[in-house]
């Protein structure tokens, strides 16, 4: 098992972070702490969106690099 968040834990975590930075009755010294957090989840997010493109790509190109798109709206 890994301690290593899920892209939507990471996602959900900032989604909070924004929430209460929204908040009116927050201090500056709190805000900038909430910033910060939310610059590093951030951070962890875009990483976690990279490394699974990488896999995607990877399987395609794996696969001899043919895939369809197809549209999903029904």
């Amino acid at each position: 098992m890994t301690d290593r968040p899920s892209f939507r834990e990471e996602l959900e975590q900032l989604e909070a972070v924004v929430r209460q930075l929204e908040s009116d009755d927050l201090d500056l010294d709190r805000a900038l702490d909430l910033f910060e957090e939310g610059v590093r989840r951030l951070k962890v997010a875009r990483t976690l969106l990279t490394e699974s493109e990488q896999k995607v790509k990877k399987v395609i190109a794996e696969a001899g690099g043919t895939y369809r798109e197809e549209d999903l709206d029904v």
